[in-house]
Order: C-alpha cells, then sequence, then structure tokens
C-alpha cells in the first residue's frame, strides 16, 4: 500500500517549537498508522541554503496534505511561503492550520492569522473541529477555542 504523504510545516527556531512540532509528528503517525507518512523539514532538510530549499521544495511536491502549525504572534513567514506553496501545487483542499496561541495575530478583528494564510486554510468553511486532525478530513484552521 502506497503511504499518503502529509507535510509538518511550522517554525523551528527554538528548543520549544522543535519539540511540540516532533510531539504533534508523532502524534499524527500513531493516528494514521502506516497510511501515511509524515514529512518535517526538521528532519529532512540540511546543508547550504539553497540544499534546504530544494529538499523542502521537493518533499512539498511529494506531499498532497499538509498540517501547518501557526503559533506566534505572526505565522512564520517560512510556514507561510509552505502554506503558499501548497495551495500552488494542491489547491484548496488537503491542508489544516493548527493554532494553540491564543493571541490575537490577524490584521482584521475576525482573523486568528495572516489573512492570506487564514482564508486559503479555511477556504468555504468557517470553523473546522479539531477532530479533523484525527480524521484526516476537510481542512482549515483548528483551534481549541474553534466551534462549528
Amino acid at each position: 500500500m502506497k503511504k499518503t504523504g502529509i507535510y509538518l510545516a511550522g517554525p523551528l527556531f527554538c528548543e520549544a517549537e522543535v519539540i511540540w512540532a516532533g510531539r504533534l509528528k508523532e502524534r499524527m503517525e500513531t493516528a494514521f498508522g502506516d497510511r501515511v507518512e509524515v514529512i518535517w523539514p526538521h528532519e529532512i532538510a540540511s546543508g547550504t541554503s539553497e540544499e534546504i530549499f530544494k529538499t523542502d521544495l521537493a518533499a512539498l511536491k511529494r506531499c498532497p496534505l499538509m498540517v501547518a502549525i501557526l503559533d506566534g504572534p505572526q505565522v512564520d513567514g517560512g510556514t507561510s511561503w509552505e502554506v503558499g506553496c501548497h495551495y500552488t501545487l494542491f489547491g484548496k483542499k488537503g491542508a489544516i492550520g493548527i493554532r494553540t496561541d491564543f493571541r490575537k495575530a490577524g490584521e482584521m478583528d475576525d482573523l486568528k492569522v495572516n489573512l492570506m494564510v487564514e482564508r486559503f486554510l479555511q477556504g468555504d468553511r468557517r470553523r473546522v473541529r479539531r477532530a479533523h486532525i484525527r480524521t484526516g478530513k476537510g481542512f482549515g484552521i483548528a483551534h481549541p477555542n474553534t466551534q462549528t
């Protein structure tokens, strides 16, 4: 059986971010089992900036699914690029965002994060339950306080 690739995007600039993303990767692997391969740039990218870019881009092209960590006062620049690239490659479906940060980070009152990132991840839906990460259904921004 061919495994479906899930690209795990998110900032990796401090120990807390690496630990959180690593735990999320483990949870996804446990939840989905042998059906998926979770590709995390932290584990695959090294070398020069050009080598890292090429490795990450090749991984994105292999992953029709994406989970993007959107914590922080603003969405990480690299994560924003990865979300945009995934949209270009696969369209609106197949990506979810996770935000555990309770701080408001959007430019407008109704946004949780950057306008362009949030509108892509939400698509036509206004809210998405946290359970979607377990089932793999739908797309959108999963947030602990989100109601459908």
